[in-house]
């Protein structure tokens, strides 16, 4: 059945006349005769019986607008429901973020407390989660976005830095080259290809004693002076600016990473995601503190 065919009859009945219907509903007259046709049609049944006093209904057509009417004022009130906690911001927002990712937690506090009648789900994992299988509104993705049916924000722009504890640095001195953190205990994120780091023009590969996926636990490990390693630097800026990191070969930059917003591009955003987009991208600033970080660590 069409549904709104069956919403013009229902406006029909309403407003008295095909012709008054048609003005009503802003429709050409004679497209409005056609729908209602149409749908008799497909009933197979007449719905109205037609004169040059108007239009009159028929029992089949009673029938169908008693039920109608009642279906279309239910829908109508959803709608009207929905429209009403987007204007204040109530439902859930379903997110997923990378582990250790600390400046994001006060963010996510913050927005709710902006938005005390929006509930968080918040999914934490190093995968690439599949947004629609997942259930996931929202994802933020560290790294280059290369997937159509995806809709990407930009957040930030910023670069690794090399970093070591105090402890090491005044034990074994710090590199002034590339080359020479062969002689140095380093430790990796895992993933990366055979530990190898890209420093500047040179890519250099040093042997790891630890490798591992979670920078909180490289962060760790540079805090008790026992390893070279990169860092993300929101989660080295603290430690750098009271001195119990040192930031090393700063000459030779790692390549510049993203953090973006990931959206399905075939779902139309919500007022809550527009909201927590929106936030994300005006209120970062506020939560990742970088002052004190090497000249071109972010952007």
């Amino acid at each position: 059945m069409d549904l709104n065919a069956v919403q013009m009859f229902v406006n029909v009945v309403q407003a008295g006349s095909l012709s008054a219907a048609a003005e009503r509903m802003g429709i050409p007259l004679p497209t409005l005769s056609r729908r209602i046709r149409e749908l008799e049609r497909q009933l197979k049944v007449e719905l109205l019986e037609r004169s040059v006093r108007g239009t009159r209904l028929t029992d089949a057509g009673t029938r169908l607008y008693e039920h109608a009417s009642r279906g279309i004022e239910a829908l109508l009130d959803a709608e009207q429901a929905v429209v009403s906690d987007q204007a204040r911001l109530r439902g859930r927002l379903r997110l997923s973020l990378p582990p250790a990712f600390e400046p994001w937690w006060d963010l996510l506090a913050a927005f709710q407390q902006r938005y005390p009648d929006i509930d968080l789900q918040v999914h934490t994992t190093d995968r690439r989660v599949d947004l629609i299988e997942d259930g996931i509104d929202v994802a933020l993705r560290i790294g280059a976005i290369a997937h159509e049916s995806m809709v990407a924000r930009l957040v930030l722009s910023y670069r690794h830095v090399l970093v070591a504890g105090a402890a090491l640095v005044e034990r074994l001195g710090a590199p002034v080259r590339p080359e020479e953190l062969g002689r140095f205990p380093c430790a990796g994120w895992h993933t990366s290809e055979k530990g190898a780091w890209r420093l500047g023009e040179q890519t250099v590969q040093p042997e790891a004693v630890l490798a591992s996926n979670d920078y909180a636990h490289l962060r760790h490990r540079a805090l008790q002076g026992s390893v070279i390693t990169e860092l993300p630097p929101f989660l080295a800026a603290q430690a750098i600016r009271d001195g119990r990191l040192q930031v090393l070969l700063p000459d030779y930059p790692m390549p510049l990473q993203q953090i973006n917003l990931l959206y399905p591009s075939h779902r139309h955003p919500s007022t809550i995601v527009r909201a927590y987009l929106d936030f994300c991208q005006n209120q970062w600033a506020r939560f990742i503190d970088l002052s004190g970080l090497p000249e071109g660590a972010w952007r």
